[in-house]
């Protein structure tokens, strides 16, 4: 087990895109919204944001930033692909980063009742076969590990490396489920403050309020406030099994005061899969690359770069 010093510094953006340049390209296409919610496709291509119709005819917008072995990262069920402004200016230094909106979330409107999170591993498989991407490292953070544990459990043959932040991604047994009921009565809520401590947003209210603003850009929601395309996720579980066997390197990071998942119940899990790395942060939440994106992005770049340099582009 890894335990991380959070006042590490991470990796600089040299070149290309700054984090301010780069969440403000962000903000102009989310704050560029036609009718329904949905960006008028002149304006997404002008501003890198790009859509794939896939399958039933859902349209998935993503965007695809720097050069080097691919990397996909999935967000949770607060975020959309706008999530990840800490991390593309930095590792798009050295990996192709593709960042895209889930189903049901951001720009990706789902398609009349929709299927939700039960398309999610396939919309990921048209994501990458729509780029021309045979391998790729996963990376996923909460809700998202459902979709990257998943895509791996069906293709572990088109995954390089795998990073699962604050998630188990739908794996389970007896004791991985007995710890996730350890965590804090009423923490179960991802649309509440549980996304990161109480901590983070007395510190950093500017970033807190941010994380709202941005979890606000998905409108597919239930009277209750939850987005459509989450209900009953966590009833789903992965198979690991194949994950396992083809040897996918993984990296499990998680903060030490995550109310949502326990981390208890995701060093569990790290000790189950053989050669899989564990990162203990300290002082951070739920939501790791958001609340210590400095450190989670250094944590994430060096065992990406132990493992991506064969992936085909």
């Amino acid at each position: 087990m890894t335990r991380c010093d959070s006042a590490a510094a991470g990796t600089a953006s040299r070149h290309g895109v700054g984090r301010r340049e780069f969440l403000g390209r962000m903000i102009a296409v989310g704050g560029a919204l036609g009718p329904g919610g949905i960006v008028p496709k002149h304006f997404a291509q002008s501003r890198s944001l790009a859509s794939v119709t896939i399958g039933d005819g859902f349209e998935l917008f993503y965007e695809v930033h720097g050069d080097g072995p691919p990397v996909v990262f999935a967000h949770g069920g607060g975020g959309t692909r706008m999530s990840w402004w800490q991390q593309i200016p930095a590792m798009s230094e050295h990996f192709r980063c593709i960042t895209f909106d889930h189903r049901g979330f951001g720009h990706s409107r789902d398609v009349g009742a929709g299927p939700g999170h039960r398309a999610f591993v396939d919309d990921l498989r048209g994501l990458l076969d729509h780029l021309g991407i045979d391998r790729a490292a996963l990376v996923g953070q909460s809700m998202g590990g459902w979709t990257t544990l998943g895509f791996a459990s069906a293709w572990p043959e088109r995954v390089s490396a795998l990073v699962l932040c604050n998630t188990h991604g739908g794996y389970t047994d007896p004791e991985v489920a007995r710890l996730l009921d350890l965590r804090p009565a009423g923490a179960g809520n991802p649309a509440d403050v549980g996304a990161y401590p109480p901590s983070f947003a007395e510190r950093e209210p500017e970033l807190a309020f941010l994380y709202r603003q941005i979890r606000s850009t998905t409108r597919d929601r239930t009277p209750a406030g939850a987005p459509r395309a989450v209900a009953g996720l966590l009833e789903r579980t992965t198979d690991i099994e194949p994950v396992i066997t083809h040897q996918i390197p993984i990296l499990f990071v998680t903060g030490e005061e995550d109310r949502l998942m326990s981390p208890a119940a995701i060093e569990e899990m790290h000790r189950k899969v053989p050669n899989s790395e564990f990162a203990l942060v300290p002082g951070a939440g739920h939501s790791v690359y958001y609340e210590m994106p400095r450190l989670f992005n250094r944590l994430v770049i060096e065992f990406l770069k132990r493992y991506t340099a064969r992936a085909r582009r």
